[in-house]
């Protein structure tokens, strides 16, 4: 199975004919505070919306009416586990992500065989309060090699740059949700995500792979100039000009940037 490289959450179903037309094709409903009919109704629209736009659709958390109204895929948080049924959803062909934090979390959602992992939050979040820190590029590449073939998902304070940052460093979807919601512009910011992970999406098989030009090393190649032949390393932010290499990635990453690495 494989995810779409940008992984978008949303609140309500009112933001998918919004954002969907932006090239939206992974998105979770996560919906909180709504009472049974609305979250059926909402339920029942994301489904018929998804399917008729070609878009995957994960329910967060309400794993019973996502079976009752034939849905396809469920993301549990690990309370999540302590009362679903996964049984149910495997014998009614349901998918299942699964959150984690740390290493016993990660032992405990490897035992139902999910179809991806979360990690995260990989960068401070303001979506909710964590009592866990961030986690960091370094433990992401980590675990990815703990997991292997199964999908891995980043989340948690990510912007389009460190999407890229996060992919590079083996996480197969970066997931958003204030980035985007609380903007001020949604559709173009959308747009920059879809943008900052084509590469992706599009030549996956150039995005990994190289041999790195240092030992820290990503692949992280210019949406604006298409896939390198060779790792971008920290020679990026010389040719780009800029203090970091988040700040370079911005800049790499934006659409209306004409910025070209050399070597």
């Amino acid at each position: 199975m494989t995810l779409d490289p940008f992984y978008l959450i949303i609140d309500h179903v009112e933001w998918l004919p919004r954002l969907a037309p932006m090239g939206v094709r992974l998105v979770q409903l996560r919906m909180k505070d709504c009472n049974e009919r609305d979250i059926r109704t909402q339920i029942s629209f994301a489904r018929e919306f998804c399917h008729a736009n070609n878009i995957q659709l994960i329910i967060n958390d309400y794993w019973d009416h996502a079976i009752d109204l034939g849905c396809k895929f469920v993301h549990l948080g690990q309370s999540d586990l302590e009362t679903a049924d996964v049984n149910a959803l495997r014998r009614h062909g349901v998918r299942i992500g699964v959150s984690t934090h740390d290493e016993e979390e990660l032992e405990r959602a490897l035992s139902y065989l999910p179809d991806y992992i979360a990690l995260g939050p990989i960068w401070p979040t303001i979506l909710k309060e964590m009592k866990f820190a961030p986690q960091g590029l370094g433990r992401l590449k980590r675990w990815k090699k703990q997991i292997g073939s199964i999908p891995l998902v980043a989340i948690g304070g990510l912007t389009p740059a460190r999407a890229c940052l996060a992919l590079a460093s083996g996480a197969d979807s970066a997931c958003v949700v204030t980035d985007i919601l609380k903007n001020s512009e949604p559709e173009s910011r959308t747009k920059e995500w879809i943008t900052a992970t084509a590469p992706w999406r599009d030549t996956p098989e150039l995005c990994r792979d190289f041999l790195p030009d240092y030992s820290d090393a990503c692949v992280l190649p210019s949406p604006n100039h298409g896939a390198r032949s060779r790792s971008i390393s920290t020679l990026v932010m010389h040719y780009t000009g800029m203090p970091t290499a988040e700040s370079a990635l911005e800049l790499l990453c934006s659409p209306l940037a004409q910025v070209s690495a050399h070597y």
